[in-house]
């Protein structure tokens, strides 16, 4: 029986590209399409997937805060990130947000496959390209051999405000978007500020770039 799997991803091209490979390796069916981390999370829970395949970078929510709600709501579901970022802090966090691998865009398509092999065979894979050092550096730690990083100061809800200012957008538009008022809005600004010591939108924009929650092109 084939896995059932949700495919995350923006740009519908590349989309379109991997649906049409794993489909034809007979091994995975895709339930369902997503463009965007929210609307991820809204068909996971619709149905039930047994695998996600998230993307990234992806604007209003990253795929992290996205694996994240997932993993949360599904323990059971597993999470591949593809990505086109080798840089350990996007690896590291979204191990941390619960996904069981990570494959970098520029792989060949077999080793998707044996990444989703892996995973769905209770184990966790990072792309054999990535530096031991990469490795190396989560395992430390995740270990606890070095402190929480700043971002586990801040709230999940506080992590999709900070995306959504860091993407530029008004704290009507951020309201509107996570179905909150304006002033819940800025309250969680102000909170977002405390708790890194940040205390511009620009300070904010870098942090949030520098955390992976969100990649300006």
């Amino acid at each position: 029986m084939s896995i059932r799997a949700l495919l995350v991803e923006d740009h519908t091209l590349v989309r379109s590209g991997i649906r049409a490979l794993l489909e034809a390796s007979k091994q995975v069916q895709v339930v369902g399409e997503a463009a965007e981390g929210r609307q991820a999370v809204d068909l996971a829970r619709q149905l039930q997937p047994e695998l996600v395949l998230m993307d990234i970078a992806m604007p209003e929510l990253n795929g992290i805060e996205a694996a994240r709600q997932i993993r949360a709501m599904m323990p059971d579901v597993r999470v591949v990130m593809l990505s086109m970022y080798a840089d350990q802090q996007y690896v590291f966090e979204s191990l941390k947000a619960g996904a069981n691998g990570y494959v970098l865009k520029g792989s060949a398509f077999q080793e998707l496959m044996n990444a989703i092999t892996t995973v769905m065979g209770g184990k966790n894979y990072i792309s054999p390209a990535l530096s031991d050092t990469v490795m190396t550096d989560y395992v430390r730690r995740a270990q606890g051999e070095q402190r929480d990083t700043e971002l586990d100061k801040i709230s999940g809800r506080e992590r999709e405000v900070l995306q959504l200012i860091a993407e530029g957008k008004s704290s009507a538009e951020v309201a509107e978007l996570l179905h909150i008022s304006v002033r819940t809005v800025d309250t969680h600004r102000h909170n977002i500020m405390t708790k890194i010591d940040v205390h511009s939108i620009a300070g904010l924009t870098k942090f949030a770039i520098r955390h992976g929650l969100c990649v300006l092109t």
